[in-house]
């Protein structure tokens, strides 16, 4: 039995795609929605297979099953839900969308009694939806932290390893074609806010959707800040969490996208330049470790093919997996998150200072675990030979106290700057 396949979309991963689907012997493309149809193409992709006519393609009848690699919402949202309709399984790569709008694609699509399947749209090749779906859907996943953007992470690791400052860093990741020309969704977080709240909501049976991240990105990193990383014994990361919290009242998520000091003991700490990594933590499983290429037209399009087949065995079983909707739970805000943190202050050289300093922390609740003292010499940082640096970790705390202590500083004559602060994961 040979089925038929409607693209939609031959970008990077589309054209990819394509070249994979040539080793199938039981599908077929039958034809591809292009926004141009002289613009050219992989080999193995006729003019006669392209159109512009994207609806076109969604209804014709040896059309089996759609494959959606336009990206963004619309018209990739319409064009899914009328496959659903049609009794077609739909395989995308779309994360923005999945992320805003998949619990009521995911309720089409049980309702029409097909799959809609997603696995390419978190960290490319790396078969973290499937295995939270599947292998882990009767684990109890307590949080999961990821690094998701390859974007983001080759950049840290050029600072890490080079020394190189952001701006350089990011120019080079452009230069290479790792960043785009407006960089903006992979540096600020929204890229791997996407990813996590698709995590989240597979991992939780819980509609999250992308507005409920928190995001912070990376562009206020400097080379300092990596260097005193180093010496403390860790390496910074973006990193996309989800965790589940519950009490007498419930339970409640949290999801935010920032970067955080990662202990080089973790296994996180080591994946470097492009590469994706999700750490799962279970009450059954332990620590879970999903590493590979998280992004690029071949990687995904192995995950988009990995996904059609499953598609097709499902149609040629009469069946598909069943679908559970997760319903909306309570978002916790980021200012009830606990954390450790790294704090970097510019401080009078004088005594005393450091009483006033540790007084604004106990005021608001916040300990210090780890404290350092620079001289000028050391900071290398101010011209003013009346001050110096502090740079300490604190024990975890709400994010709203460590917010509060920050705010005291302000009205201490004593700190001049507060020139950093990164959160740290794994004290």
């Amino acid at each position: 039995m040979t089925l038929g396949i409607g693209l939609l979309g031959c970008g990077t991963v589309g054209g990819a795609f394509v070249e994979l689907l040539d080793g199938q012997d039981n599908l077929e493309l039958r034809q591809v929605a292009v926004r141009s149809t002289t613009k050219p193409r992989s080999a193995g992709i006729g003019s006669e297979l392209l159109t512009t006519d994207a609806a076109a393609v969604v209804s014709r009848p040896d059309v089996d099953i759609v494959v959606e690699v336009i990206g963004g919402i619309e018209p990739a949202r319409s064009l899914i839900s009328a496959a659903l309709r049609a009794g077609k399984p739909v395989v995308t790569a779309n994360k923005e969308l999945i992320a805003n709008c998949g619990s009521e694609l995911l309720a089409e699509a049980e309702e029409a009694g097909v799959d809609l399947l997603f696995e390419a749209a978190v960290a490319g090749a790396i078969p973290i939806v499937r295995a939270l779906r599947a292998s882990l859907s009767g684990e109890h996943v307590q949080r999961i932290t990821g690094i998701v953007n390859g974007t983001t992470n080759y950049i840290l690791t050029k600072m890490t390893e080079e020394g190189a400052e952001y701006a350089e860093a990011l120019s080079e990741a452009q230069r290479l074609g790792y960043a785009e020309r407006d960089p903006t969704a992979d540096v600020e977080g929204f890229d791997a806010g996407a990813k996590v709240a698709i995590m989240a909501s597979i991992a939780f049976a819980a509609n999250v959707v992308a507005g409920d991240v928190y995001h912070e990105g990376i562009s206020n990193i400097t080379a300092t800040d990596i260097d005193f990383a180093r010496r403390l014994g860790y390496q910074i990361k973006l990193l996309a969490i989800a965790e589940q919290f519950s009490d007498d009242d419930g339970w409640s998520v949290g999801v935010r996208v920032h970067p955080a000091m990662v202990p080089e003991s973790h296994p996180l700490a080591s994946v470097r330049d492009s590469f994706n990594a999700v750490f799962v933590e279970g009450v059954a499983s332990g620590e879970l470790m999903f590493y590979g290429r998280g992004a690029g037209g071949a990687p995904t399009a192995s995950a988009v093919l990995g996904d059609v087949l499953e598609a097709a065995a499902a149609l040629e079983r009469g069946g598909h997996r069943p679908i559970t909707v997760g319903r909306r739970v309570p978002i916790t805000p980021i200012d009830d998150l606990p954390s450790a943190f790294y704090v970097n202050l510019e401080v009078t050289d004088a005594p005393g200072v450091l009483a006033q300093v540790a007084g604004a922390l106990g005021r608001h609740a916040v300990s210090i675990r780890t404290m350092e003292q620079h001289d000028l010499h050391t900071a290398a940082r101010s011209s003013n030979n009346e001050t110096a640096r502090l740079v300490f970790i604190t024990h975890a705390s709400p994010e709203r106290n460590l917010r509060a202590t920050l705010a005291a500083f302000e009205e201490l004559d004593v700190v001049k700057v507060v020139h950093s602060v990164v959160r740290v994961i794994g004290s």
